[in-house]
């Protein structure tokens, strides 16, 4: 019975001393660092990989991730320069540089980042009115971005962005800057009417300059059209009666045919719409012209025969 007791009692104290070895061997994951004392004091900081510490005499003082961090701060009142209360909702942007200083660099960073993070605020905003706190955002990241990066060097810390999530005006202040948006919104509008009509008057004149221009010019070339139409008409009749004139010259007719046609034409002159006749003078030879119309008619019928 005894011996069994003493062998429960040495397997015992076997698991305790196992369990107080695997107890100082420490994997460090990807992204991470431990910090370590020894007796009290910092001894080393852990990287990534497989480590065994010294029984007794070393602890893991701080486990500390060296991936970026995000503080997303509740909004924070500040007073601009104009005397308007706003409310401020900041975001930081962080990650652990030097992991002995930021263990013992400060008691607590994250409070420490959060209310110098709301005292430069203030300082910055204090100095801007409210219109250009509005419009100067990357203005004010950037000098906050530099202040609190600066000052947070010596805790091991490096601040790689702080962005105002939020400003918040109060509500009347709201109401009024809507108003003017709306203002600013309905006087531009008038402006893009006017100047559209404008532009559609000016098109329309155009239009209408265009249009008589057209209409002239189409005008002016039926004018032409009609004129040379007329010419050409003047001038072929002017050389059909030249070419004609031409054909009875050189056929070189008798006395009697000119007279035959002289009556043709006195003939037409008498045809009732004139009020007035011409008589020619030789009337008296009339039986004379009869006789010899009379033998050029014989004549004609003998040579068809």
């Amino acid at each position: 019975m005894g011996d069994i007791i003493s062998i429960i009692i040495f397997i015992s104290l076997g698991i305790i001393a196992l369990a107080a070895i695997f107890s100082y061997i420490r994997i460090v994951p990807q992204s991470e660092a431990y910090v370590i004392e020894r007796l009290g004091a910092y001894h080393t900081t852990l990287g990534v990989g497989f480590h065994i510490l010294t029984p007794i005499i070393d602890r893991v003082a701080k486990k500390i991730s060296m991936r970026e961090q995000i503080l997303d701060f509740p909004p924070q009142p500040c007073i601009t320069r104009d005397n308007v209360t706003i409310q401020v909702d900041t975001v930081i942007y962080y990650y652990v540089t030097d992991p002995k200083l930021f263990t013992y660099g400060v008691d607590n960073p994250i409070s420490g980042i959060e209310k110098m993070t709301a005292t430069t605020i203030r300082n910055i905003i204090g100095e801007l009115e409210l219109d250009e706190t509005l419009t100067s955002r990357d203005t004010v990241n950037s000098k906050v971005r530099e202040i609190i990066d600066e000052a947070t060097d010596p805790w091991g810390i490096k601040v790689n962005r702080v962005e105002l999530k939020n400003i918040i005006p109060p509500r009347d202040i709201l109401d009024a800057m809507e108003k003017q948006m709306r203002a600013e919104r309905e006087r531009r509008e008038a402006i893009l009417r006017a100047e559209g009509e404008k532009h559609a008057a000016i098109l329309r004149a155009e239009g209408d300059r265009e249009s008589a221009l057209l209409q002239a010019d189409a005008q002016r070339q039926q004018m032409i059209a009609i004129a040379r139409g007329e010419a050409d008409s003047i001038l072929l009749v002017a050389e059909a009666q030249a070419k004609g004139i031409k054909m009875i010259k050189e056929a070189n007719p008798s006395a009697a045919y000119l007279t035959l046609k002289g009556f043709e034409s006195l003939e037409k002159v008498a045809d009732g719409k004139a009020t007035k006749l011409i008589i020619p003078s030789q009337i008296q030879d009339v039986a004379g012209l009869m006789a010899s119309l009379k033998e050029v008619l014989a004549k004609e019928e003998n040579e068809e025969k």
